[in-house]
């Protein structure tokens, strides 16, 4: 029964709504190119895992429970320059989301905002100082 798992996730997903307006958010808005989608799901490679926005009747039949709220999680989206975090919040405003909050200096010294999706779950565009990226879009953890 000692099974190690190894750190890492492979897919996460959003329950949502409506598909044609989560995936302009995340398509027009993000920028990021869809992989696979169908009529009730949307996926997306990304470093590392692959983020699914799937229909939330869908998510709860096959869960066995109501995939309800969104506001106990949030997701972050790291730019590389503290200029980039603006012209973000705003691309993803203009494209269904909601700011809610404006970019601000952070207690670590960096430069954030938050933004929600058309279904309200809360994205935090950051610049890091601390966080390098690499060109893949790898970041990592204060070094």
């Amino acid at each position: 029964m000692g099974v190690d798992m190894q750190q890492q996730i492979s897919v996460l997903t959003l329950g949502i709504e409506d598909l044609s307006r989560s995936r302009r958010f995340y398509v027009e808005g993000f920028g990021w190119s869809p992989v696979f989608e169908n009529e009730t799901i949307v996926f997306y490679q990304m470093n590392g895992f692959v983020l699914g926005t799937w229909l939330r009747r869908e998510l709860e039949a096959d869960t066995g429970r109501p995939a309800t709220g969104s506001g106990a999680v949030a997701f972050a989206h790291n730019v590389a320059e503290r200029e980039a975090v603006e012209p973000a919040l705003a691309r993803l405003a203009a494209f269904g989301g909601t700011i809610l909050k404006p970019a601000a200096e952070t207690f670590y010294g960096g430069y954030a905002g938050y933004v929600a999706d058309p279904d309200g779950h809360v994205w935090e565009v950051a610049w890091n100082p601390a966080w390098p990226i690499s060109p893949e879009g790898y970041v990592t953890f204060g070094v």
